[in-house]
């Protein structure tokens, strides 16, 4: 999996959204702009190639403000769907400049 493929499912609405990333991202106040923006000029710092039933991504972006936001995807290769599973402002004690665990 590669940034290019979640970022073509955003831009050619092959995407859905869990119950949950839709909690995160109300509970942190981000927008679905910021976080979509966060993605498009993001990259991703961590891969789970071997999770299932499709593989995933911890996506490190920042918002229209240059704050940092994290967004975990899943990607099924069969449809070209990108699945947001959560969203989150990275918590600086855990993140060195939100890309590098502690």
């Amino acid at each position: 999996m590669n940034i290019k493929q979640i970022s073509d499912a955003i831009l050619d609405y092959r995407f859905w959204i869990t119950d949950h990333a839709d909690e995160e991202a109300e509970e942190d106040q981000l927008s679905f702009d910021e976080i979509y923006h966060s993605v498009l000029y993001g990259e991703i710092i961590e891969d789970y190639t071997n999770h299932q039933p499709y593989p995933r991504c911890l996506i490190y972006g920042e918002n229209f403000a240059t704050e940092p936001i994290h967004s975990v995807w899943d990607y099924d290769q069969e449809t070209n769907t990108a699945i947001l599973v959560t969203v989150y402002r990275p918590d600086p004690k855990k993140w060195i400049n939100g890309k590098i665990r502690r």
